[in-house]
């Protein structure tokens, strides 16, 4: 096994564990805190903290007489970015996409109307700057990735409301593999006009009207996703570093 790097060797033993929990390595056992200071050459202090971070993320147990466990899978808990990331990096599911953009159905029409009502400031700005981006990017001039996520998470943020505030990486992370399927699936980036239309409800005020440009997007992506479920040979994208991002 790799033995974790960087400075901060906690974190490093995390991510080294949570893809091998994830990748099914543990299906069998998960090893005591005693063998994983001795395999990674790590202290007992670091990989207690590790095993205490993971058991947060659902990922692990104690259990009486069993020692540390792996949970199945139900028990994860998927709405943290690293979970969901180290799912996505596993093997690319169009089932986890299919899911992942039905969670985004209740969610960003929501976020959308609720910028249309808050309606001005640095909120729709924001939405606006992501926009611009997106335009840049279909003439070659900026990241299509980069700022389609831009557009999506401004929209969260517009809200004015925390709770929308705490999907913000969850939404990066699965959105980076959402946007790179649905763009190397169809040829293109993302539709410039379908965003337009959203932003363009937004600068109105008019929440029913972002709700439903909103949800449109979002349904094509999942129309895409039913068309390439019938398609075998439809190309999956590669998975993405730690650092990845999201949206289409």
């Amino acid at each position: 096994m790799r033995t974790p790097t960087g400075r901060n060797l906690t974190y490093d033993l995390q991510e080294s564990l949570g893809r091998a929990i994830v990748g099914g390595a543990y299906d069998e056992g998960f090893p005591t805190e005693a063998e994983l200071a001795k395999t990674y050459g790590l202290s007992r202090s670091v990989t207690r903290e590790a095993v205490k971070m993971l058991s947060a993320k659902g990922l692990l147990s104690a259990r009486p007489r069993l020692g540390t466990v792996v949970e199945p899978p139900d028990k994860w808990n998927l709405l943290d970015p690293d979970v969901l990331r180290w799912q996505l990096q596993r093997k690319f599911s169009l089932d986890l996409l299919r899911h992942f953009s039905q969670l985004r159905l209740g969610i960003e029409p929501t976020a959308a109307a609720i910028a249309a009502g808050i309606g001005a400031g640095e909120a729709i700005a924001g939405i606006e700057e992501g926009f611009r981006r997106m335009e840049a990017a279909a003439a070659g001039e900026d990241d299509p990735l980069e700022a389609d996520v831009q557009f999506h998470i401004a929209i969260l943020h517009a809200t004015g409301n925390p709770f929308f505030h705490q999907f913000e990486e969850m939404v990066r992370t699965a959105l980076h593999t959402s946007i790179q399927f649905t763009n190397r699936f169809v040829g293109r980036s993302a539709d410039i006009a379908e965003h337009g239309a959203v932003l363009a409800a937004i600068r109105e005020g008019d929440g029913e009207r972002a709700a439903a440009a909103m949800r449109k997007l979002i349904a094509d992506v999942l129309s895409l996703i039913d068309e390439a479920s019938a398609q075998p040979e439809a190309a999956a994208p590669e998975p993405e570093p730690r650092k990845a991002v999201a949206g289409r």
